[in-house]
């Protein structure tokens, strides 16, 4: 009696790990989510990087020591989909969301960070991607505004003409 009751839990055990959901099957390969009107794109980490590569090293009011970051710049990005909207909005994981006038968006930043001292980054580590700026290269990436728009564990970008 005892043996067929572990036999039944066991394959009672068995059965529910067999049944997993299709959802947990899923590629879990981080991509990002790039929306246009009602045209969506998404680019995983491969197509990403084979965009234009660019490199900083900074300090940032978010991590102890000086990092490098590298990935591609949302100038090259948005150049790359075509975009031609007036604003970029930037929304985390979490649902944060800040937006930049694409006339803010220069050739040289931000950044839509790839790479945390050369490692990809998890949700964990603000990843899978980070919207960052140099700001040890100049005082105007120093600003309020700047650190608002340096999202983290980057999920989505929606592109507006407003």
């Amino acid at each position: 009696m005892f043996m067929s009751r572990i036999t039944t839990y066991t394959l009672a055990l068995v059965a529910a790990v067999l049944v997993i959901p299709p959802s947990l099957l899923a590629d879990t390969t981080p991509s990002l989510r790039v929306q246009i009107e009602d045209t969506v794109i998404n680019l995983d980490l491969q197509q990403l990087d084979a965009l234009p590569q660019t490199e900083f090293t900074t300090t940032t009011i978010w991590t102890d020591d000086e990092v490098h970051f590298s990935g591609v710049t949302l100038h090259d990005l948005l150049e790359h989909i075509e975009a031609s909207g007036t604003q970029v909005k930037l929304t985390a994981v979490n649902d944060y969301a800040s937006t930049l006038s694409i006339q803010d968006v220069t050739p040289h930043a931000p950044l839509i960070a790839t790479r945390l001292d050369g490692e990809t980054m998890s949700v964990r580590e603000k990843g899978p991607f980070w919207v960052i700026y140099p700001f040890d290269s100049g005082a105007e990436y120093r600003t309020e505004i700047n650190f608002t728009r340096s999202v983290w564990q980057l999920v989505s970008m929606t592109i507006l003409d407003e």
